[in-house]
């Protein structure tokens, strides 16, 4: 199943890779057929203005290759805060209400982790502490108060870098019942003073009256959502065992030297197969990579099957056969036996971030089946 489902990616590559020569409508549907692959409706459209910057936090996520930190998630999301008129009243940088539009993640993904980070502000002092609050429902001027839940407390104390706030519940709830996210409520209060608030906050939490668009989002509040989709749910239900990426690629890359004489070259084995997204057309869209070793199977399994050529028992009795009646059965397929996952980095409909880990992308070796 698992080769089967790579064999339709590498397909569907090489036909856009080859777009040249194809009519629009057959165009059209290795495109859909690559998205649906990939998890998508269909690509983003094309943008008239450059994407924003990638988040700081996102970049590095990339660069650690498939190290998201919630278990089971294989998709990230980073949302800023959407300015709204309620924004006018939190005059005071102690206390701000937050709303992420969280309303494009597909139905099929499943929470499995939410990040708030906040950057420091610079020179402060004493003990204070950030209380973060899933607003359940807004209160109404003089008629009643919000229903606030409580998500998260944090010591804060003057220190450099970021301090991160778990908002798992609320995206939950939010993902569950989108028509009813009303936001975070963020508060910072100093710690040894009843519920004081903070006069100078250890972190930003909102936008200053004079400060530039440019100097704010870098240090403005960050969600970061890390998913699960259904195809990875299911996979990993299933137990299938998760392979390691291009470490265990480079690993095998001298394994079969001994065997590369000029007879063999027909012999089943790995060939090379580069996807550059901008002969796909998706540049726009996918910031990283630009293009990935996709690799595919190709190659004759002769009898005697060779035990480098990874035939299951299967495969030797079916070319066993083959070889004593050829009319009876074929010979056995070069097919992927180990494939491995690459990560995308790309932008979505709405112009948000996402980082998404494909399983099965990227062949690592091949055999007799």
């Amino acid at each position: 199943m698992r080769g089967a489902c790579a064999c339709a990616v590498v397909c569907a590559l090489v036909a856009l890779c080859a777009a040249a020569g194809l009519d629009e409508a057959t165009r059209a549907a290795a495109e859909k057929q690559l998205l649906t692959l990939l998890g998508m409706s269909r690509r983003p459209p094309p943008r008239n203005r450059p994407p924003p910057p990638v988040p700081r936090a996102m970049r590095l996520l990339y660069d650690e290759r498939n190290a998201f930190p919630a278990a089971a998630a294989n998709t990230a999301r980073s949302f800023y805060h959407t300015a709204t008129d309620l924004d006018d009243r939190f005059p005071g940088e102690h206390r701000f209400r937050l709303f992420f539009n969280i309303s494009g993640v597909p139905t099929d993904e499943v929470a499995r982790g939410a990040d708030l980070t906040f950057q420091r502000a610079v020179g402060t002092t004493g003990k204070q502490r950030l209380l973060l609050y899933d607003v359940v429902r807004p209160g109404r001027r003089r008629h009643s108060e919000p229903i606030l839940r409580l998500l998260d407390s944090i010591p804060l104390r003057p220190a450099e870098g970021t301090v991160t706030a778990d908002a798992l519940g609320a995206a939950r709830r939010w993902l569950q019942e989108p028509k009813h996210n009303h936001g975070l409520l963020v508060r910072v209060i100093e710690e040894d003073s009843e519920s004081k608030n903070a006069k100078f906050p250890h972190v930003r939490v909102r936008r200053r009256a004079m400060e530039e668009e440019e100097d704010w989002r870098a240090v403005q509040p960050l969600l970061m959502l890390y998913t699960e989709d259904e195809r990875a749910r299911m996979a990993r239900e299933r137990g299938e065992k998760r392979l390691t990426r291009n470490k265990r690629a480079t690993q095998r890359k001298g394994h079969r030297a001994h065997h590369r004489r000029k007879e063999a070259r027909e012999i089943c084995q790995r060939r090379p197969l580069f996807v550059d997204f901008a002969d796909v057309g998706w540049s726009d869209w996918i910031v990283a990579p630009h293009g990935y070793d996709a690799y595919y199977c190709q190659g004759d399994c002769p009898f005697p099957l060779a035990d480098h050529l990874n035939g299951t028992n299967h495969a030797i009795v079916q070319t066993l056969v083959n070889s004593v009646n050829p009319a009876a059965v074929p010979k056995a397929c070069c097919v992927p036996t180990q494939l491995s996952s690459i990560s995308m980095l790309y932008m979505d409909e709405v112009n948000n971030v996402v980082l998404k880990n494909y399983q099965d992308m990227m062949v690592v070796g091949c055999g007799c089946r």
